[in-house]
């Protein structure tokens, strides 16, 4: 009888166990649906902003308390702990606290009740406590650390010292106001992320991930290190609308890194060529890291702007790590694959011609209606979920078979899972925008800016190489803790306006955008950077390598997309930017943009000549070994194509078109050398065979 009891028990137990698990998963995708919905409903008909922002963090909050609890006990894995759950509806009530007594506050401003203060500190601490389950405890640290700053601002070393902030300033500056949590980082998340992150998301549910990935290899797999060169073309394709370095990684990864090692890549290489690639994926327009809609937010620029800065540099970055990929192919000998599968390219590439529409649809509605980027993602999400709907009914009327009703409602079903997916994934970058909110109302709060300002003058007097290198450094550095676009927001707010003051004193008048997307090109790189390089783990666990070592040469690899930076900051045209006639350095606006269609070609093509030859220099080959005199006249090429305006500015050449042809000469003439040298290597084989 006792066993009998024993095994009822037991029978008991693990129904209620799966009855509490399919109850917590239905309630958590019930909620990560309604987040989604509701983005799209104020993308369609706005809100107020205060009301609007508050709503979004909240539904940030209560997910991260569901999906990452401190610690299960035994039963936890059918019971929540009790201090989650109470952790999630405080939580979610006071972050929603803004948008309940919105009148309330509006009546008040700045005299607050003690209530609004109790809410506010309460609201400040979950969300640092948020933050260190979803993103580690380095940005809640740095929030901690802000607060006592303002705070204790008497009290500091003269160079530092403010006159402070009562708990009632700091509370209303930080969470009641515009001013920090609730300010423009989060009021990018709010507007612009969310919706690009759900067309991703729809755009891999639909299968457009895995379409890219075939046409890459049906297109380059029987080429010599054709996976590789193939995982260069996915990571680009599918890094056009993921935004997410580690995401990237992942999703074409798992297919690519396996072909690369069956190719005869060592597991380092292949999982750094993935890292490489992927991590690059945030810098392709049109749908670039959420860090590029806080730079157009921030510099009060159209995100079509920034999309143009950004194109030369992303795809010189691209084809350069395609030639990185071909050497290393010619130096360990590589073959390509069997492309069985793969027979008709053609074919492949008709298969998902639709996946494409959406894509085109964004462009479309940003670049020739010149509408805002939340009408350009809702109408191309509109149109995805019209393709979803209707893609499996199709297929199956296409192949003469008879459509069910479960083909029907599929469309349905890999809506809702996408809606689904994209609000866990924008659960890290709320929680990040939020906390980063605070370190930008600190530097609004006590003028931190301009005392930063300072001191950087003092240690690095009007070298403005030095100040890019330590802010090169110092993003780096973050960026192993940080998300990127936290990790841009902290670095840009303190360090751009330093850079573009110092770079205007020394007579460079640079354009905002030019210091801010130096500042994102770093952020990315810190995603592969040892020894917390987030997407190197991701590529590593895959390959089953080291992930210091796969860091480490993932990040030798992208040194070429680390000129990049310094060469647009100088050479504006790398970002499509002909002249900028504002008179006030902090000023973004005042681009005169370039529209010469040869002189476009041409700085495209030099940028491409320019990172051909810094590759070979980083990798010691070219059409063959490359000798010492070689390397140092290939390295001669990078200035002289990449940044001949600063040349002719030295008096080295006489205009930069000079430059491009006494680089683009030597260039060729490095090349004939070498392969002369090759032929007669090859001759000299046969003889000796």
């Amino acid at each position: 009888m006792n066993n009998i009891n024993e095994n009822e028990e037991q029978f008991v137990e693990v129904k209620t166990r799966e009855i509490n698990n399919n109850f917590y998963n239905y309630f958590i995708a019930i909620l990560c649906f309604s987040w989604s919905v509701f983005q799209l409903y104020i993308a369609y008909f706005p809100m107020n902003t205060n009301i609007s922002r508050s709503i979004h963090l909240a539904f940030a909050i209560a997910l991260v308390f569901l999906l990452y609890p401190v610690k299960f006990h035994k039963k936890a894995h059918f019971s929540m702990p009790f201090y989650d759950i109470a952790l999630c509806v405080l939580g979610t009530a006071v972050v929603l606290y803004p948008a309940i007594d919105f009148y309330g506050l509006a009546s008040r401003p700045g005299d607050y009740l003690q209530r609004d203060v109790i809410v506010a500190f309460v609201a400040i601490i979950i969300l640092i406590e948020a933050g260190r389950r979803v993103i580690g405890p380095a940005l809640g640290i740095i929030c901690i650390l802000f607060l006592i700053y303002d705070y204790f601002g008497p009290y500091m070393p003269d160079i530092i010292a403010h006159q402070g902030a009562s708990l009632e300033k700091l509370a209303g500056h930080m969470f009641l106001t515009t001013e920090g949590i609730f300010g423009v980082p989060i009021g990018v998340s709010v507007s612009f992320i969310y919706l690009f992150v759900l067309f991703g998301s729809l755009l891999e549910r639909a299968g457009a991930g895995q379409y890219f990935i075939n046409l890459a290899f049906s297109l380059l797999g029987k080429f010599r290190g054709g996976p590789a060169k193939a995982s260069v073309i996915a990571s680009g394709l599918t890094g056009m609308v993921s935004g997410s370095s580690t995401a990237n990684v992942v999703t074409v990864g798992t297919f690519t890194i396996p072909l690369m090692k069956k190719a005869g890549l060592s597991r380092v290489k292949a999982g750094a060529i993935e890292v490489a690639a992927g991590v690059n994926g945030q810098l392709m327009p049109p749908i670039m890291g959420a860090a590029a809609f806080i730079i157009a937010e921030f510099l009060g620029m159209s995100y079509t702007n920034v999309m143009m800065s950004a194109v030369i540099p992303a795809f010189a970055c691209y084809i350069s790590l395609f030639f990185i990929v071909h050497l290393e192919s010619c130096k360990i000998g590589l073959k390509g694959i069997d492309q069985s599968e793969y027979h008709s390219r053609f074919k492949i590439f008709l298969s998902g011609l639709h996946y494409l529409t959406p894509i085109l649809i964004l462009l479309y509605t940003l670049l020739i209606l010149k509408e805002s980027a939340i009408s350009a993602a809702f109408n191309a999400i509109g149109f995805l979920f019209l393709i979803m709907i209707f893609q499996e009914p199709v297929k199956k009327l296409a192949a003469g078979e008879k459509v069910g009703l479960n083909d029907a409602l599929l469309g349905f079903s890999d809506i809702f899972w996408a809606m689904v997916t994209a609000a866990k994934s924008m659960t890290t970058i709320a929680i990040a925008t939020g906390l980063a909110g605070i370190i930008v109302g600190s530097i609004s709060l006590t003028g931190l800016g301009q005392v930063l300002s300072d001191i950087v003058e003092q240690l690095a007097g009007n070298n403005i190489i030095l100040i890019l290198i330590l802010t090169a450094v110092m993003s780096l550095i973050l960026g192993m803790g940080l998300p990127t676009t936290a990790n841009y927001i902290v670095v840009s707010s303190l360090v751009a306006p330093v850079i573009l003051f110092l770079a205007h004193k020394n007579g460079f008048l640079i354009p905002a955008i030019a210091v801010h997307l130096f500042v994102f090109y770093f952020g990315i790189l810190a995603d592969d950077t040892p020894p917390v390089g987030i997407a190197a783990y991701a590529a590593a666990g895959i390959a089953k390598a080291n992930p210091v070592t796969v860091g480490m040469q993932g990040f030798f690899y992208d040194l070429r997309t680390a000129i990049l930076p310094f060469a647009f900051f100088f050479n504006n045209k790398l970002m499509l930017i002909e002249s900028i006639d504002a008179k006030d350095p902090l000023d973004a606006k005042g681009i005169v943009w370039m529209s010469n269609p040869f002189e476009i070609v041409l700085v495209f093509g030099m940028a491409i000549v320019g990172m051909f030859a810094f590759s070979s220099v980083l990798q010691g080959y070219f059409v063959t070994k490359v000798r010492i005199w070689e390397r140092i006249l290939l390295l001669l090429v990078v200035p002289l194509t990449l940044v001949p305006n600063i040349c002719a500015r030295y008096s080295v050449i006489p205009n930069e078109y000079v430059g491009y042809m006494i680089g683009t000469a030597i260039y060729f003439f490095v090349f004939m050398t070498q392969w002369g040298k090759n032929q007669k290597d090859k001759a000299a084989s046969k003889a000796a065979a």
